[in-house]
């Protein structure tokens, strides 16, 4: 992509970046530069900007940046930064929220308990926006987001906007499979109805339990891996000795095996190659394949 040529289109009305440091953006605090790192200013921004990128162009769609690994050769492409735009949330009936794909999960926990609604605290755990819970039918402390969708808004890589069902995609646990080259924007989500203040106080149960479980406040991504059928990663990982094991500035959490943290500025080297490392040592002397959660993108130095 020519950068000056989209810098300079008059209907774009967001911040565009150029060589703009990923360890600024992502939950690790490391990672390459970006090409181009675009924020628009609303969907129209949104549209005009994919308009105007040619076909081959990568793309890197980015929320809290909790869930996102960019090599330390950087990103040759456009990331679109969700945070802090697209965050309409709306009670649209008696059941139904709308809410854009730019709002926080825990947000939406707390408007739905607010609403009265009830069956959406779990969302309170997850670390991202709801465009990313969207894509990864991201689950928490027993819930997932599509089990809650009614329909969604999506946008290709034209600038076309498209309303979708939800019986239009495949989902299962942590995938969703959908119309090739649409993201989504927003979603219609059902819940029930009920107490609010259960609710409120179940979310407080759920954010206690996830700090006394988690290592809060260290810069990791959340769950490095998938959990495998009828066990868990983290049991795994722990089972194999790796808890402390160090690569680098990377170490996997003491408190919670399948987290890896930045402890001492790691690179986002450091960080593949451990997760590498507890992927073959869990294979080794378990026999299970560990499916990362987390995308790793970009290229190699």
């Amino acid at each position: 992509m020519e950068a000056a040529r989209v810098m300079t289109m008059p209907q774009l009305r967001g911040e565009m970046l150029f060589d703009e440091p990923m360890s600024r953006h992502l939950s690790w605090r490391a990672g390459g530069n970006a090409k181009c790192y675009f924020t628009p200013a609303d969907i129209e921004d949104l549209s005009n900007l994919l308009a105007s990128l040619p076909d081959d162009e990568a793309i890197l769609w980015l929320g809290l940046g909790s869930n996102t690994l960019v090599r330390d050769a950087g990103f040759d492409g456009t990331v679109i930064a969700l945070q802090g735009t697209m965050n309409e949330l709306e009670r649209l009936a008696d059941d139904r929220v709308f809410a854009g794909a730019g709002v926080t999960a825990s947000k939406l926990a707390r408007f739905c308990a607010k609403q009265d609604l009830v069956g959406a605290e779990f969302f309170a755990g997850i670390p991202g926006l709801v465009g990313g819970a969207l894509a990864m039918n991201a689950g928490a402390f027993g819930g997932e987001t599509w089990r809650h969708v009614v329909g969604v808004e999506t946008i290709d890589r034209k600038g076309n906007r498209h309303q979708r069902k939800a019986d239009e995609y495949q989902v299962a646990y942590r995938s969703v499979i959908g119309p090739a080259d649409e993201w989504f924007t927003a979603a219609i989500f059902q819940f029930e109805q009920g107490d609010g203040s259960a609710a409120s106080a179940g979310i407080r149960q759920l954010l206690a339990r996830r700090a006394e479980t988690q290592p809060m406040g260290a810069a990791s991504c959340g769950s490095v891996f998938t959990n495998p059928e009828n066990d868990h990663a983290a049991r795994l990982i722990e089972s194999c000795g790796l808890k402390g094991y160090r690569i680098g500035g990377a170490v996997v959490s003491e408190k919670h095996a399948n987290f890896i943290i930045n402890d001492k500025n790691a690179s986002a080297n450091d960080i593949e190659s451990l997760i590498k490392y507890v992927q073959q040592t869990v294979l080794d002397q378990q026999g299970v394949e560990l499916k990362t959660e987390v995308r790793i993108v970009g290229g190699v130095a």
